[in-house]
């Protein structure tokens, strides 16, 4: 029998359902913007190899979210147009709420929703995992830039190359940032700008070189060397 959710309920029961995947973990979520814990439990999963699957339909998601993401080497992004559906499903559990997978949700908003079981609505189950797979099917799958390619895909590695360019990850090591911190500054100084919740390099940002580049891995951004002196001004700004 389906359960009742509160605010509270929603929260406390939408962390047992991402603690209790042993298979598979579905969030559906117009808006992503995921608190700590829930970042933790989802790095747990991604220990475990468990296979995750994230849809999201608003191209909000920040700069560090997407830094972030990079390192899940188990967890699928999917971006839906339009979606509006929050949904919520492992091999056992389904949550259908009004709550998104955000954090100023989790905590200002007053939301319902309800919870049930295979076990105990095997047809309400049934239909809510074929809808969420329809969601999936319709969804265009983000290929995030992995910094795991980034050292083995470079083509210009020789620090010496007058030409040479560098991932963001390679940029940040110089600076002595963080990855997520160049990703900032090159959206602040309009290099990239956010389209689908994707990142896209700028007209600005390939008149100074700026690359993307697809490999049997992912995507990734390349950057000139001499990008250093204007992401070290606006670091000193």
């Amino acid at each position: 029998m389906a359960k009742f959710l509160n605010t509270t309920g929603a929260n406390y029961y939408l962390e047992e359902l991402i603690r209790s995947a042993n298979e598979k973990l579905i969030l559906i979520s117009p808006y992503l913007q995921l608190n700590e814990r829930f970042k933790e439990l989802l790095e747990d999963k991604n220990r475990l190899k468990i296979d995750v699957r994230i849809v999201y339909g608003k191209a909000e998601m920040q700069p560090e979210e997407i830094s972030w993401l990079h390192s899940l080497n188990f967890i699928r992004i999917s971006f839906c147009k339009n979606l509006h559906a929050k949904c919520y499903l492992n091999e056992q559990s389904c949550i259908i709420t009004s709550m998104n997978l955000y954090e100023f949700s989790q905590v200002n908003n007053n939301e319902m929703g309800v919870m049930f079981t295979k076990q105990n609505d095997p047809d309400l189950y049934r239909d809510a995992h074929e809808e969420v797979q329809r969601v999936i099917r319709i969804s265009e799958e983000v290929r995030l830039i992995a910094e795991k390619i980034e050292r083995t895909e470079e083509l210009e590695s020789s620090i010496s190359k007058p030409l040479q360019k560098l991932t963001p990850h390679r940029l940040a090591e110089k600076l002595g940032l963080k990855t997520v911190d160049v990703f900032s500054l090159l959206y602040k100084n309009g290099y990239l700008e956010q389209k689908n919740g994707n990142p896209f390099i700028t007209d600005k940002g390939k008149s100074l070189g700026g690359e993307f580049r697809l490999s049997k891995n992912g995507s990734y951004f390349l950057w000139p060397a001499n990008l250093f002196a204007d992401l070290e001004l606006a670091k000193a700004k």
